[in-house]
This record gives C-alpha cells, structure tokens and sequence, in this order.
C-alpha cells in the first residue's frame, strides 16, 4: 500500500470540488425560476381542465310504503297503567312497612351459605356476605334484593321464595335455593 501525499490530497479535493459544481450546474437546468420556463407542466394542467367530468351515478329508486291510517283512538292505549289495577290488588306484594334486614343489602348470589348450627328442626345457616362477615340465618329471615323470605333452612341448603315484578304492575312469588357452598 502506498501512503497518500499532501500532493495526492490536493487533487482528491479539487476532483471533488469539480464533481460537485457539475453536480449542482446539472441540477440547476431541471429548476424553473419563472413560470413560462415549463409548458409541458401548463399544457398537462390545461389538458386535465378541458377534460369532460365523469357522469353522476343516478339516485336510487325510493321504495313507495303504504300509508296506514290509525283509527283506534277509542280503544284503550296499551301504554297505560290503567289495566295494571284492574287484578293487581289481590296479589302478593312487597311490604313497604318492613324494616329491611342486613342480608337484603346484597344480591342473592352474591351470598354463600358456608355452614349450619343445630340439628333437627333447629337448624341454623350460616351465610358469608360479599363484606366476609358471616351472619345467622333461620326460617322468616329475609336475604337478597327481591323480598327474598326465608321458608326453610336444612344442612346443605336454604329455601327462600322471593318477590318479583311480573311486568304488569303486579308481583309473582319465585321459589330460590342458597346451596352450602363446597370447599
């Protein structure tokens, strides 16, 4: 290999310097500094403006429907709660008067039934509630949010018939079980 001289380098640098200056002379001659220095550019513009724009697709055939007239304005709207009293006071029904228990706080599944007290008809259920504290539980208690009375507690299981809305005014008894809660 041979060094390179100060000589050598002052030729690189000169090569240099003239590779770029055609560069940027040959540069220069693409670049328009007015605007009648490029007819192809205005031609091409003029041409795509005198072109004809596209036909508009034609707009859709609206669907004729057929009129309907409402005459039962002497009939009884079926959005009213006026029927709702006609056979909803014999019934069961929620009692508004009652003091709710602890257990009615929560949701019904939300409740475990982890254990029993007693034996015999004395049987006593011991249920967790999401807050992880347990509480004791017998025949008249009330559990869950729908006025859920307790009707019989045995070893693996509570029966409770709850109150539900039948969606016309009046409620329906809905039997529910709390089964012991497997470990």
């Amino acid at each position: 290999m041979r060094a390179i001289s100060i000589r050598d380098g002052a030729r690189l640098r000169a090569l240099a310097a003239i590779a770029l200056a055609l560069g940027l002379v040959g540069c220069s001659r693409g670049v328009t500094s007015t605007p009648g220095e490029a007819p192809n550019l205005e031609k091409w513009i003029a041409e795509v403006k005198a072109r004809p724009a596209p036909p508009l697709d034609p707009l859709p055939v609206m669907q004729q429907f057929e009129t309907f007239e409402y005459n039962a304005y002497a009939m009884r709207d079926p959005f009213s709660t006026a029927f709702t009293d006609e056979g909803g006071g014999n019934g069961p029904r929620p009692d508004a008067a009652r003091r709710k228990q602890t257990l009615e706080q929560f949701p019904l599944d939300s409740l475990d039934m982890v254990g029993t007290l007693g034996g015999g008809d004395k049987v006593i259920a011991l249920v967790m509630a999401p807050d992880k504290v347990t509480y004791r539980v017998q025949p008249g208690n009330y559990l869950g949010q729908s006025d859920g009375r307790v009707t019989a507690v045995f070893e693996d299981r509570i029966e409770l018939v709850e109150l539900v809305p039948d969606g016309a005014g009046g409620w329906l008894e809905r039997p529910a079980t709390v089964a012991l809660e497997d470990q």
